[in-house]
């Protein structure tokens, strides 16, 4: 798969519905981790207009950039003068039933699961544990996403590949990238 432009810089779109917490700690974890290759951005269909305060004081905690992160609407890509995307991540259950725009460029897209830690209850602890763990399981498949050979696999192999990050990277991380008939049962 070639890159979105002229410098093989490949754009990644994470959805959420309210584009407060999981979208935004996608986008800074995937433009801290992505480098030069990959530029990533978020929004959301019922954009909340700003940043849980869990999930910006998480990323302050582990000093990832929060620079130019907002909460946005997904209108914001699918007009024809926005960046093109070359993937997009749906990372909660309620977006992935919305009606998508027609987005430029025909992007990948796979769907990943992340629960919404808004909704944890309990302690303040049990909460804040509830947004590390959406972290981490971001940050796994964010890093199996990154180890795949872009620029030398086909459009119908990586959308496998994304599914199974999705499905599979917090069951058994080393096997995320695995068919399903050669993974051990």
């Amino acid at each position: 798969m070639e890159g979105g432009d002229a410098q093989n810089r490949y754009n990644i779109l994470f959805l959420c519905t309210r584009n407060s917490t999981r979208g935004i700690l996608a986008e800074a974890l995937m433009n801290l981790r992505g480098g030069t290759r990959f530029q990533a951005f978020s929004a959301g269909t019922q954009p909340a207009g700003q940043i849980s305060k869990p999930a910006q004081h998480l990323l302050q905690r582990l000093g990832i950039p929060t620079d130019g992160l907002r909460s946005k609407s997904w209108r914001e890509f699918a007009d024809p003068h926005s960046p093109k995307m070359d993937f997009i991540f749906t990372l909660c259950d309620t977006a992935i039933a919305e009606k998508c725009p027609d987005w430029p460029g025909q992007p990948v897209t796979a769907f990943w699961s992340i629960p919404d830690p808004s909704l944890a209850e309990g302690s303040d602890v049990e909460k804040a544990a509830a947004y590390r763990r959406a972290f981490g399981m971001l940050e796994r498949r964010i890093a199996l996403f990154l180890s795949l050979p872009l620029e030398s696999i086909d459009r119908l192999s990586l959308g496998r590949h994304l599914d199974h990050i999705g499905q599979a990277a917090e069951h058994n991380p080393s096997t995320a990238l695995l068919h399903p008939s050669e993974r051990e049962i």
